[in-house]
């Protein structure tokens, strides 16, 4: 296991053991729902401005309520993290302004 991997497991852990904490572990996910999607709104709004700073906490909000919300819906967030690259591990496409675009979508 890398360092950075492990800084990772580190850092999910100890955002969960924080959550527990304040038991949002039992809180109503909708609500959590909302606050990625004012943090998803900070990150676009730093993006715009291309504001560095806030483009980083803004990243790192997001995967602070990620983590939380997996947490509320009894998921592991590394494992929908590794399923979804299962997902696309194999994926052909290619760049269509910037974006990529998987081959079944391309016809």
């Amino acid at each position: 296991m890398t360092e950075k991997h492990n800084d990772l497991n580190i850092s999910t852990f100890n955002i969960q053991q924080w959550a527990k904490d304040r038991n949002l572990h039992t809180a109503d996910p909708s609500k959590q729902m909302l606050k990625l999607m004012e943090e998803v709104g900070e990150l676009s709004q730093g993006l715009a401005k291309d504001n560095q700073e806030q483009i980083v906490d803004s990243i790192g909000d997001i995967y602070v309520v990620l983590t939380i919300l997996s947490l509320q819906l009894d998921l592991d967030i590394q494992l929908c993290a590794r399923q979804a690259y299962n997902e696309i591990k194999d994926r052909k496409g290619q760049m269509v302004n910037g974006v990529f675009v998987k081959e079944s979508d391309l016809t």
